[in-house]
């Protein structure tokens, strides 16, 4: 590990905070088709506006014990776990890429991500005006290290992974429409996008995972009591986390199972 790296991670930590808590505003306000600039945050309870200094990501909940300030109405403790939890996830893609030109691509999904799985675990949608531009978000931020580094053939191959995952969520849909949404369809593209960027391998573990993170919690389900085989299951957060275990890890598991069948 080089001395700038340490360096890296810690400042996308920090940065990871700061974009945390402007996706709970994201979060809250996307589906419910308000601003997200406009107007500023504000205590649901009594609607006072939230001061500068008790807006400090994580800090500023643990400093008021989960209260506001002028009301005592209790904040929700998401709040910092989702200003942490896209901490932590923009420190380890620093540590995945280090000081590259892939790696503000990745944040960028990391943010996006996060935004799209809780939102789809509130109300159980995928909200077109997040994951329709994020492809040409995504598009344009890989062609920088597309043109940079004269990788493009992985920028064909993010194109192509994209338009197979979408191919392949959309006949899921079309056979199994009462299990699949619309919504999982185009988010599968953008998955296959970023995942096709890495190779063939770490977009075929990404989708196994994602179909296989979801199983597992169905049947964690049942055997609780807590659903049944019609209950509808919010499905974007496994995508998205099968996925972010295929950015980490997906190449090297696909190696060492194509290893094995080799011997």
């Amino acid at each position: 590990m080089t001395p700038v790296e340490p360096l890296l991670i810690v400042g996308c930590l920090v940065l990871g905070l700061v974009i945390g808590s402007f996706l709970n505003v994201v979060i809250w306000r996307v589906p419910r088709g308000e601003s997200i600039v406009h107007p500023p945050s504000a205590c649901p309870n009594c609607r006072t506006p939230i001061r500068g200094y008790d807006n400090i990501p994580v800090l500023s909940w643990l400093i008021l014990r989960g209260r506001c300030r002028d009301c005592g109405a209790a904040i929700s403790v998401r709040y910092p776990l989702v200003e942490a939890g896209t901490g932590v996830l923009f420190a380890v893609l620093a540590w995945r890429f280090g000081l590259s030109w892939d790696l503000p691509a990745f944040l960028y999904f990391a943010a996006v991500a996060v935004a799209l799985a809780l939102i789809d675990i509130d109300v159980k949608r995928l909200p077109n005006v997040i994951t329709l531009p994020s492809y040409a978000v995504a598009g344009l931020l890989l062609l920088v290290p597309a043109a940079v580094g004269g990788r493009w053939g992985d920028y064909l191959t993010a194109w192509l992974g994209a338009l197979a995952l979408f191919a392949f969520y959309f006949l899921v849909a079309f056979v199994y429409p009462a299990g699949m949404g619309f919504g999982d369809v185009k988010l599968a593209g953008l998955i296959g996008l970023y995942l096709g960027w890495l190779g063939w391998g770490s977009l075929l573990v990404g989708a196994f995972l994602g179909f296989l993170l979801g199983a597992l919690f169905g049947v964690a389900l049942l055997l609780l009591g807590r659903g049944g085989r019609k209950t509808r299951i919010p499905f974007g957060p496994y995508m998205l986390a099968g996925a972010f275990l295929a950015v980490i890890w997906g190449q090297n598991l696909a190696d060492a199972y194509v290893g094995t069948l080799l011997g």
